[in-house]
């Protein structure tokens, strides 16, 4: 391999050595040169003053004796020196006695000289005698050229630097030999001998080592260069048979590729016909999803229209004078149907978390007083030794952020279910906060669950054995609903439960608050309970009446009160009044049973008595206290309705075809104290709204003619009642429906049977000014 001269190594070693010993002669060469020049430079001053030392007695005496012709040997005397080109000589009046001169030589390197030691220099010796040393003669003036110094400088440094850079080469010429031989020749020879090899063959022979380089570098090189390929040998064998033993298996592996393609061929065959058969099974089920969805609206719609009409006579019936035989009978037949109503609406809850539609709200609601709402309408199914509480711990949130609809539906089955399982002893419902949520607690003290029952009674339509449907009666539906619900709402239901002792149902809802626990207005007064330790009254009047500032104190059943004089007193006692009213005089408060008042002799017999039913609600026991306790604080806000002015009777449009469900909605309406004109379409509202006002239309939707959605639409298209309250009543309980209604203009949804209960609600919601 040729290798060019600048490249090879022994020419760059030489010209870094040469560089190196260049840059070091030179700077010696300039050191040098600097000493001669500061010599030069001393010698000049020197050898002129010794010329004027020479000069000075004969020129003393010339300017003594004032001998011009002396005086002008003398001068012409000293331009024998090469360096004085001037020469004059004065008396001491500083008459000049002689005075010569001459040119100074010329050459292309005077710059330099002058430029170091200067063009001339004059020098100036006082003459005297020596016997008169104080006695000035005259003067002897010098001209001097310092060229004829710095000429000679300048050849003897011109003279140094010339053999310094001689030196430099001959160092060069030397130095280039010298490694040439000794290190690129045996590496070229190494470099060579590695060229000139096949790296494709795998057995390389040894390279040699150049003679006297054995133990150098270039021996060590060799040897790393001899293991190398002994190395590279060794793998060339390694991947020789690496590669057969590859090529073995690319063979089997051909092999088994083609087979496995076979199979896959076969499998993609019976894939592509089962998603053929996936794709049929998923139409068909989307078709069957669908129909069971139309079926389940129809159905819905098919059983809540005479269900509506029945309630509805039945609820207009018992409103009636009848015989308690008849009164019997009629309750019986309208709690039926309102069972019916319920298994539908649990059927139909069901159905929304299988195809899940279930949507829920986020608005604030005081889930206190639903919870009171709600036992309160349930107390009429307690067993009459059963005692129902609502116990709510007092700093309770006013107001909660969630779905109030689908949380009465939890309250309402737990409770149901606690009810209908307790025929003796206690049902309480405890609200109470849970970490960043809230906890709802159902207990009671009947029949309880068995621990290996109590995983399937969450399930649809089962319960914890076969012989509580018959001895109970129930579907099963309400615990798998209300688990379902907690789910939906990201909460948990768990229970607690022994056979014989009771169960406990938590459920853990993370509902956030809206309103926290306001501070209620302070009461004062001494009240007593008479009242079992274990029982819910003295435990709800415990925890509400210090917190208002009462001063409370429970009392057992047999406990004397004589010498006692409370404010009020509280009892769940009946048959303990006529005991105690001898006693004591002030104000009784009697909590009974739902239906269980006592008979008006009796009452007028132990007055001052008052009697409320439990659940007891924290704000009716608080108006109680305070009626009975401060009468003076009242004010006209706190009249009864009965005392305030009658309202204005309302016009109502009730658009509906069904004439039963004419006769419920109307005969409603009309014991409300409502004005009502009945429309059988949606074309007869028309002309009845063009005809008449109204200031609400209860609108049907499902009509011949002209249905309630395009009826509605209607409406509000004409732009002439804007503001008009359009409530749906509709048979179709799906959750679609709800927005159906509104996507057609109408500003609310009632869906059918509907109670008194939830008609008022409505009325009262859109009509506040005509509620009745």
């Amino acid at each position: 391999m040729d290798i060019s001269f600048i490249n090879r190594l022994s020419f760059k070693q030489a010209r870094l050595t040469v560089l190196v010993g260049f840059v070091l002669g030179t700077v010696l060469s300039l050191v040098q040169i600097t000493l001669d020049y500061a010599s030069e430079d001393a010698s000049i001053d020197r050898e002129i003053r010794s010329l004027l030392e020479i000069s000075h007695n004969p020129a003393s005496r010339i300017a003594y004796n004032i001998d011009a012709e002396l005086a002008q040997e003398l001068t012409l005397g000293l331009l024998h020196s090469p360096a004085v080109i001037g020469a004059r000589l004065s008396d001491n009046n500083n008459v000049t006695l002689a005075s010569v001169d001459r040119l100074p030589a010329q050459s292309r390197y005077r710059v330099i000289s002058d430029f170091l030691f200067s063009a001339s220099r004059q020098f100036d010796d006082p003459l005297y005698l020596d016997h008169l040393p104080n006695d000035p003669m005259g003067n002897l003036h010098l001209d001097v050229d310092t060229y004829a110094f710095g000429s000679h400088f300048l050849q003897r440094a011109e003279i140094t630097l010339v053999n310094g850079f001689t030196r430099s080469l001959l160092l060069s010429a030397i130095l280039l030999m010298l490694f040439y031989v000794s290190l690129t020749k045996p590496l070229v020879t190494v470099i060579g001998a590695l060229a000139s090899r096949d790296p494709r063959q795998p057995n390389q022979p040894p390279l040699a080592c150049p003679p006297r380089h054995e133990q150098d570098e270039i021996g060590v090189l060799v040897q790393v260069a001899n293991q190398q390929f002994d190395m590279v040998a060794s793998e060339f064998s390694r991947r020789r048979v690496a590669e057969n033993s590859l090529t073995r298996h690319l063979s089997e592996l051909e092999n088994i590729v083609a087979a496995r393609t076979i199979e896959l061929k076969a499998s993609n065959l019976r894939l592509s016909r089962s998603n053929d058969e996936l794709q049929i099974a998923r139409s068909t089920a989307m078709d069957m999803a669908h129909a069971r969805s139309v079926f389940l609206a129809n159905m819905s719609h098919e059983i809540r229209t005479p269900l509506n009409g029945l309630l509805g006579m039945l609820s207009l019936s018992l409103d009636s004078s009848l015989t308690a035989e008849q009164r019997q009978q009629l309750s019986i037949a309208h709690d039926s149907g309102k069972v019916l109503v319920e298994l539908l609406n649990d059927i139909l809850d069901l159905s929304k978390f299988d195809a899940g539609q279930l949507e829920l709200e986020r608005i604030p609601f005081d889930l206190g007083a639903l919870v009171e709402d709600t036992a309160n309408l349930l107390s009429q199914n307690a067993a009459p030794s059963v005692e129902l509480t609502c116990l709510i711990e007092p700093s309770f949130p006013a107001m909660i952020l969630g779905d109030p609809t689908r949380v009465r539906q939890i309250v309402s089955n737990l409770l149901s279910n606690a009810l209908k399982f307790t025929r003796f002893g206690r049902v309480d419902v405890r609200l109470s906060r849970h970490g960043d949520g809230i906890r709802i607690e159902v207990r009671d003290t009947g029949i309880g669950i068995a621990e290996d029952d109590q995983a399937k009674i969450f399930q649809p339509f089962t319960q914890a054995a076969a012989g509580i449907t018959r001895q109970f009666g129930g579907t099963g539906l309400g615990l798998a609903l209300t688990h379902n619900l907690c789910g939906a709402m990201k909460g948990h239901l768990s229970i607690e439960s022994k056979v014989g002792f009771g169960s406990r149902f938590y459920a853990d809802l993370p509902l956030p608050t809206h309103v926290p626990a306001p501070l209620p207005v302070k009461l004062s007064g001494r009240v007593i309970a008479v009242s079992p330790s274990d029982s819910g009254l003295a435990e709800l009047l415990g925890s509400l009446l210090p917190g208002w500032g009462i001063e409370y104190q429970r009392y057992g059943l047999g406990d004397s009160l004589f010498g006692l004089n409370p404010d009020l007193l509280i009892t769940d006692c009946p048959e303990c009044l006529f005991g105690l009213r001898p006693a004591i005089e002030v104000p009784i408060l009697l909590i009974t049973a739902y239906g269980n008042f006592m008979p008006s002799e009796q009452v007028t017999a132990l007055a001052p008595l008052q009697q409320q039913a439990r659940p007891l609600a924290r704000n009716a026991l608080y108006q109680t206290l305070r009626r009975i306790l401060q009468p003076e604080d009242l004010d006209t806000d706190e009249l009864t309705y009965s005392d305030q002015a009658s309202p204005r009777r309302a016009r109502i449009l009730l658009v509906e075809d069904n004439p039963v469900n004419q006769l419920v909605a109307k005969g409603m309406l009309s014991k409300l104290g409502y004005d009502v004109v009945v429309s059988g379409h949606g074309s007869d509202a028309l002309e009845q709204l063009e005809l008449h006002s109204f200031d609400l239309v209860l609108m049907d939707c499902n009509m011949p003619v002209m249905d309630g959605y395009e009826a509605s639409r209607q409406i509000r298209q004409s732009g002439r009642w804007p503001n008009m309250p359009i409530i749906a009543l509709t048979a179709n309980a799906m959750p679609e429906e709800r927005e159906r209604c509104r996507a057609a203009g109408m500003s609310d949804y009632l869906a059918k049977p509907f109670r008194r209960e939830e008609l008022i609600s409505l009325l009262d919601q859109w009509l506040p000014a005509a509620r009745s």
